[in-house]
């Protein structure tokens, strides 16, 4: 562990640039970092990686070499608006052991925006809590990665081990931002992750299909619809299908590790949905949009056999097909007894008084990526949140100032520091 008078100086550190820390954040929440438009918010991370001297990376993720791996999800927009940042620190001794800290720019939609208290770009500070899209996913994180190297070097002291800093995309969809980060030769002996997991630190979590279902239908007059196939009505059948096998999914979890006390830790979300050409004929198509979860352990190729079938052996009497939109991705346990795990609970103990506990979520992580396809230890740890992917999103700021600070005396005890000459 860091000895207490070292570890007293990083986490008064952290104090001392606290507000500048929460205006940056602010600063990124104010670029609109939706899907394929990042590039404003990765100018601004870019920006900020060189200030630091790290060496700065910018690459366009690049499909004919993504879609070659097994853990690649097919991305239905152009490739072109799609930018990965990544700062590396190259530590003058060399002697530390090598740390990824990994976040996400990209955010989800707003939905509509009158239905937030306040504008989901605005970075409003309120309550003790900092509002807006991304706020906890993940901008407070991906911002307290900066910081709490910040507060080593503001302590005078120099990690001994690289750091590689991550600003990535597509983790709201395909995970193609972190395995084209790890494409490309981006490893290490642990990364961490700080996605808004409440103070915890992420035990296993499910991995994710995303597909849209397409429906066809005879179309008719609406005074001779007997003589013509709704797809519409046929669309909710197979939907209930999927539903069926939703369950079945779910009945199945005392079986996997981890999961066994969970309530539903399969989720199928029926996302988006649209249909027909005309109110007053039946409409002969139907299209949606649905994710679904599986348990690790489980192949995203044998899921999808399973889904397929279901919707060939549909009742609804309807020509169904179906297509991979996105996620293709497994789940992962985060095996306990590591080293990583180890230094990440002592330093969240010295911070929070209180022994690092772990959980397991139903959500997708690119935790996935670094821990099946590079054999790397993957913390994900961060902040707690309200609303992520809902109205009103935010950012509890205590335990944005705490993680950081634990990510800070992790850097620390991990990659080793020595004093500045």
């Amino acid at each position: 562990m860091v000895d207490p008078t070292t570890a007293r100086r990083i986490t008064d550190a952290v104090d001392a640039a606290f507000e500048r820390q929460l205006d940056f954040t602010a600063e990124l929440i104010r670029h609109p970092s939706l899907r394929a438009a990042e590039a404003s918010a990765q100018d601004l991370m870019a920006a900020e990686f060189a200030a630091r001297g790290f060496e700065v990376d910018r690459w366009t993720l690049d499909e004919e070499t993504l879609s070659t791996h097994e853990g690649y999800g097919p991305t239905t927009v152009a490739f072109e608006d799609l930018t990965n940042v990544v700062g590396t620190y190259t530590a003058p001794a060399g002697k530390g052991r090598s740390l990824i800290l990994n976040g996400h720019i990209d955010v989800v939609p707003t939905g509509p925006e009158e239905t937030w208290r306040h504008s989901p770009w605005d970075a409003v500070t309120e309550d003790g809590w900092l509002y807006g899209r991304g706020s906890g996913d993940m901008k407070a994180g991906l911002v307290a990665n900066l910081f709490a190297f910040d507060a080593l070097r503001a302590a005078g002291l120099t990690p001994t081990g690289d750091i590689c800093f991550q600003s990535v995309v597509e983790e709201e969809c395909t995970g193609n931002g972190s395995l084209a980060a790890l494409q490309r030769g981006y490893t290490a002996d642990a990364v961490v992750i700080p996605e808004p997991e409440e103070n915890m630190l992420v035990r296993a979590n499910v991995g994710v299909i995303w597909f849209r279902v397409r429906v066809a239908g005879k179309p008719t007059h609406v005074r001779e619809m007997s003589s013509g196939f709704n797809a519409i009505d046929a669309a909710y059948r197979v939907m209930a299908e999927l539903r069926e096998l939703e369950a079945e999914w779910n009945s199945h979890r005392g079986e996997h590790r981890y999961f066994e006390d969970l309530e539903h830790p399969i989720n199928l979300n029926i996302g988006m949905i649209s249909g027909g050409d005309w109110p007053f004929s039946v409409p002969a198509w139907c299209e949606f949009d649905a994710r679904i979860a599986l348990y690790p352990g489980v192949s995203a190729d044998a899921a999808w056999q399973e889904i397929e079938r279901r919707l060939r052996s549909t009742s609804s009497g309807a020509d169904v097909s179906a297509e991979r939109t996105g996620f293709f991705a497994e789940g992962y346990v985060l095996e306990e007894g590591s080293e990583a795990e180890a230094a990440l609970a002592d330093a969240h103990g010295e911070v929070f008084g209180s022994a690092l506990q772990s959980f397991t979520t139903p959500g997708y992580l690119d935790g996935r990526v670094f821990a099946l396809y590079g054999g790397v230890p993957a913390l994900v740890y961060g902040p707690v949140s309200r609303n992520i992917h809902g109205f009103d999103e935010c950012v509890e700021i205590e335990s944005v100032r705490r993680v950081t600070k634990t990510i800070a005396l992790f850097i620390a005890q991990w990659c080793g520091v020595e004093e500045d000459s």
